[in-house]
């Protein structure tokens, strides 16, 4: 089950660019490229970071998707 975000919509809702926002929680801009686009998963620290950033939840950010072949 892939780990799918809404990082670029509540990036977008801050205002910053990717560079910015890898300022704002200690991660490159590369990172932050990565996790947008479902290439890498976070750690749970940068999780949280990310999260505080964008006055949200883990949980409102980054979600599941579960297949319908799974049961």
């Amino acid at each position: 089950m892939p780990l799918n975000n809404r990082l670029k919509e509540y990036r977008a809702r801050l205002g910053v660019n990717q560079q910015q926002m890898g300022a704002l929680v200690g991660a490159s801009r590369q990172t932050i490229s990565q996790i947008e686009r479902g290439d890498y998963s976070p750690s749970v620290t940068l999780a949280l970071k990310i999260a505080a950033v964008c006055s949200a939840r883990v949980e409102d950010i980054f979600y599941i998707s579960e297949d319908e072949n799974n049961e």
